[in-house]
């Protein structure tokens, strides 16, 4: 006991030392705090310790439910240091700039349809794609046959932004040629189909059934032997588990059938049948934890990730719930995605490394 008190003594003395200095200075602190942030984040470029082969970024994850972990979906392959963006969510342009993704090493977009939520954060992207990366020419967006309707009015929409900017900041700085977005619209057809083939780098899209949203499309990229296969949203189709086959990495979107019923009937509880028929009607172009499962074990991939999560999954303690099953599905490692996550699958390697961007 004797002990103990000056030890409380001492302890409450440091504290209220602390809390003096805290006062006493707290611009210089707020200062130097803000130049060590602005030391480590402005300007830092995370593909600068890219492997060479594909890496895999899950920019935005989320989907037009609110989740305060997660933006609207976007995800990002990079073949080497070239980076390209798959749909442009609501936050997700921004939430690229937080994880110190450069915009100037951005090459092309490729949308898979034209719901609202895959295309709300394409303004952004195509600002900074010009005015953070000093584009020299428009961004270059593929899609189906619809793109060119989307990328005119983007580019109409943003029209007055740019020629503020551009009087603002001169064209050596904001170049007028690279503003907005040029469209690359190709037919969906019936089958798989390359869009895009550049040094080294193969992206061929499958149509997908998301009736009755059409066209739509899911995409492949292939790159000094490891690839990628993003589902785009789709009922579970066997023409996306034959684009699929032995792919390194499934990044397929995920609806819990369970867990949105369970908000469909508090709807109707609350009096809200509108919202309630929302929640009935979505499973029946969407994809189960399961059946997305189930196309990882059909194609052999070597990594199943969810992404597009429906409904919200704030809580890491609601995984197991929106997993349910999944595991006698699949029996390779599954992950459900986050905002920040990478995949990093080196060339000349089976291996697909885990880290995290922040």
């Amino acid at each position: 006991m004797r002990i103990l008190k000056p030890v409380i003594v001492l302890i409450a003395i440091l504290l209220l030392g602390g809390v003096i200095v805290r006062t006493l200075f707290a611009e210089q602190i707020g200062g130097a705090l803000f130049k060590a942030a602005v030391t480590k984040q402005v300007g830092r470029d995370v593909t600068e310790g890219f492997p060479d082969g594909l890496t895999v970024i899950l920019v935005g994850t989320g989907s037009p439910v609110p989740d305060p972990m997660r933006a609207g979906p976007m995800t990002v392959v990079a073949a080497g240091d070239r980076l390209f963006i798959v749909d442009a969510g609501a936050g997700s342009g921004r939430r690229f700039g937080e994880f110190g993704l450069p915009w100037g090493k951005v090459e092309a977009a490729f949308l898979t349809h034209f719901h609202s939520d895959h295309i709300d954060g394409l303004g952004e992207v195509m600002l900074q794609h010009w005015a953070a990366g000093g584009a020299q020419e428009p961004l270059a967006l593929y899609g189906p046959r619809g793109v060119d309707l989307v990328a005119d009015g983007f580019n109409q929409a943003y029209a007055w932004d740019a020629s503020y900017r551009l009087a603002h900041h001169g064209p050596t700085v904001v170049p007028p040629e690279g503003s907005g977005a040029k469209p690359f619209s190709f037919d969906t057809g019936t089958s798989a189909m390359k869009v895009y083939e550049k040094d080294g780098l193969t992206v061929t899209a499958v149509p997908v059934s998301h009736e009755p949203v059409e066209p739509a499309v899911g995409y492949r990229f292939d790159y000094k032997g490891r690839s990628v296969t993003l589902s785009g949203d789709t009922t579970k189709d066997a023409k996306l588990t034959t684009l699929a086959q032995g792919t390194d990495l499934l990044v397929h979107e995920a609806l819990n059938e369970e867990m949105v019923a369970t908000i469909g009937a508090r709807l109707k509880e609350i009096g809200q049948p509108r919202l309630a028929q929302i929640m009935d009607d979505i499973p029946s172009y969407h994809t189960t934890p399961v059946a997305a499962a189930e196309v990882a074990t059909e194609s052999g991939a070597k990594m199943l990730v969810f992404s597009h999560l429906v409904p919200a999954v704030p809580s890491r303690a609601l995984y197991p719930v929106f997993l349910k099953g999944t595991g006698a599905a699949y029996k390779g490692p599954i992950v459900l995605g986050e905002d920040g996550m990478v995949f990093e699958l080196p060339a000349g390697s089976d291996k697909i490394d885990r880290t995290r961007l922040d």
